[in-house]
């Protein structure tokens, strides 16, 4: 493939090898202090910090990098940072990047995972019950929003249907990854999607072959191979990768996806009780920075052996990484798979799957675990309201929901 920049890109890339490492850690810790609202929100900030303020990257790349970690499984802003970082200081820019956005929202939802505790006692079961109401509105948003973007026609809407059906009916982890698979392959044969027409801008730094092809060789052994190392174990710290990297590597539509892989993998297993699961994924929404910081709370929350600071930092480590390898691997691909017809209709088919899955997890484990008065109902469609319609920042609508409980519920 053709790598040679424009101009306009080589000037960029001259530009690039000029910065160091720590311009970049304190430019993504600002962000990742301050970064509210979400993933769409996160690439609103990037956009303007990076192509207006300082000019690293053109519009166009901005495009194609974003267009990348959408295309890939796992959170789109940290994605999005990650490659950022690289075009201005290749991988060790790149982790940099990812590092300083991520750490913020981590530390503070290890601090939330030791203080769950005083939540969970009777003064505070109230207020516990607040933060889950706060789930129930956020992802029931966050299905609302998805819908409009990704069930565009009635085949679309055909997939989100029948992949909810599916999910109610198993709730099996497994059976959720296969389900979006196999919604991906129906979307090859059964939708019918324009790729881009226009060429799009050559990014101004790529990985070479030989670091491209080891990040997806170690892609590629984790998930398959560490399955069977880890297999028969119900605890333990390659347990505890296996679990988030296999979540990491096969979370299509971003954050709220998360939900119900991880619930049904670590409370099953009695990492978590579904109450501090769910109060955890209430906290999360009220932070800067990405959402797959909820990993951290969970490793420090869960019982049993490891647990604390160190397993919290692990499972972020873990659920972060795969998504991280393939935007190594495949950043000097991306040109050829975007103007792919049959990549978009793959796309399509299971970003239609991934909003039916979340509509399961909508009903179960959450609703069902969380509404159970005419209270409760009240609060989540006042929330609901807030986020949708009067687009109310998720952080204020967390403190009126753990207020709100503490007082009516």
């Amino acid at each position: 493939m053709d790598m040679t920049p424009s101009t306009n890109g080589a000037a960029i890339t001259q530009g690039f090898a000029r910065g160091n490492y720590l311009e970049i850690f304190l430019v993504f810790l600002r962000l990742g202090l301050t970064s509210f609202g979400g993933p769409i929100a996160h690439l609103g900030y990037f956009r303007q910090e990076f192509v207006d303020r300082r000019k690293w990257l053109t519009e166009e790349i901005f495009a194609d990098l974003v267009a990348l970690c959408n295309f890939l499984p796992g959170p789109t802003s940290s994605q999005v940072s990650y490659s950022i970082g690289m075009t201005r200081g290749g991988i060790p820019g790149a982790i940099c990047a990812w590092g300083a956005f991520t750490l913020p929202s981590a530390i503070i939802m290890l601090f939330a995972a030791y203080s769950i505790h005083w939540f969970s006692g009777a003064q505070g079961a109230s207020w516990l019950h607040g933060l889950k109401i706060v789930a129930v509105a956020v992802v029931a948003q966050a299905v609302w929003s998805m819908a409009t973007r990704l069930c565009t026609d009635r085949t679309r809407i055909s997939f989100a249907f029948v992949a909810a059906m599916i999910i109610l009916l198993t709730n099996n982890s497994w059976i959720q990854v296969l389900t979006i698979a196999l919604g991906a392959l129906a979307g090859w044969k059964l939708i019918r999607v324009s790729a881009p027409s226009e060429k799009p801008e050559l990014f101004a730094r790529l990985p070479n072959w030989i670091g491209s092809t080891t990040a997806l060789a170690i892609f590629a052994f984790c998930l398959l191979i560490i399955p069977f190392l880890a297999a028969g174990k119900r605890d333990g710290w390659l347990a505890l990768f296996d679990i988030f990297y296999r979540t990491g590597s096969l979370v299509f539509g971003g954050g709220h996806v998360v939900l119900p892989l991880l619930q049904a993998e670590v409370v099953p297993r009695g990492w978590v009780d579904n109450n501090t699961f769910l109060a955890g994924y209430g906290i999360a929404q009220a932070l800067p920075g990405p959402l797959f910081s909820f990993a951290a709370y969970l490793g420090a929350a869960k019982n049993g052996s490891p647990s604390g600071w160190l397993a919290g930092f692990w499972c972020i480590f873990a659920i972060l990484l795969a998504p991280m390898l393939l935007v190594t691997g495949l950043l000097p691909l991306w040109s050829r798979l975007r103007a792919s017809r049959a990549t978009q209709s793959l796309l399509a088919g299971a970003n239609a799957t991934v909003v039916g899955i979340l509509l399961a997890a909508l009903y179960q484990p959450i609703w069902t675990s969380t509404i159970d008065s005419a209270k409760s109902l009240a609060l989540a469609l006042v929330l609901f309201v807030g986020l949708q319609i009067w687009k109310v920042a998720p952080w204020i609508l967390v403190i009126v929901g753990a207020i709100s409980g503490g007082i009516f519920l």
